[in-house]
């Protein structure tokens, strides 16, 4: 796996930290000090904790799956009591008081996930690239090579050679101001939200990717 330091990656990370028993400590797995996750959108809630768990039902606690908001790292959340995060919801994951959650547990890989956090990841995906179209233009605007041979757009599923020249062709006569201007000057690209929400999933699903443009 490689990845690529791409400038349309989001703001605020400085350092991710998994907390355990009360204490705050580095994870041996954890990214480096720019890779903090600071808000989470709910996947999964478990009130009675993860169906796999044999313990007896009252020693379970409840728990929450999520994704980043930055870098979409999964993830498993604590809950603070007498809280119910909701399917889509964001919550604060950052440094000082939280709302909503107490702490995070732990980083998760995707086939840790349950099915209902499977088959929503892949919407709500599409759902942040939409409410972020600022940020995921830049995707279009600003891919460069990674060889002689291959190009950051090769990676965006159905974007092929032609519509690649397509795309690069028209950006120099000027940056793309949003979907619906790439969509208008690019014939035969449609639904980019989309293109770029599958990216962020198969990097998700898939730890071995090659190229890594979107995740951590």
């Amino acid at each position: 796996m490689i990845e690529i330091e791409p400038l349309w990656r989001g703001e605020g990370m400085s350092g991710y930290k998994y907390e355990k028993k009360g204490r705050l400590e580095k994870e041996k797995e954890s990214v480096s000090e720019k890779k903090r996750e600071t808000y989470a959108r709910v996947l999964d809630y478990l009130p009675y904790g993860h169906p796999d768990d044999s313990r007896p039902v009252y020693q379970k606690k409840p728990l929450v799956q999520a994704v980043g908001t930055d870098a979409f790292v999964l993830m498993e959340l604590s809950p603070k009591r007498d809280k119910i995060p909701v399917v889509y919801e964001q919550v604060y994951i950052g440094e000082g008081e939280r709302e909503a959650i107490d702490h995070v547990i732990k980083r998760l890989r995707y086939k840790e996930l349950t099915p209902t956090a499977k088959l929503e990841l892949s919407f709500l995906l599409e759902k942040l690239v939409k409410e972020d179209e600022k940020r995921f233009i830049r995707a279009f605007n600003e891919a460069k090579p990674i060889t002689t041979r291959l190009h950051t757009l090769d990676l965006l599923p159905g974007i092929g050679k032609k519509l690649m020249w397509a795309i690069l062709e028209e950006r120099k006569k000027g940056a793309f101001s949003d979907f619906k201007d790439l969509m208008k000057r690019v014939k035969g690209l449609h639904h980019p939200e989309k293109i770029i929400a599958k990216r962020i999933e198969e990097e998700i699903m898939d730890e071995d990717v090659k190229y890594k443009i979107f995740t951590h």
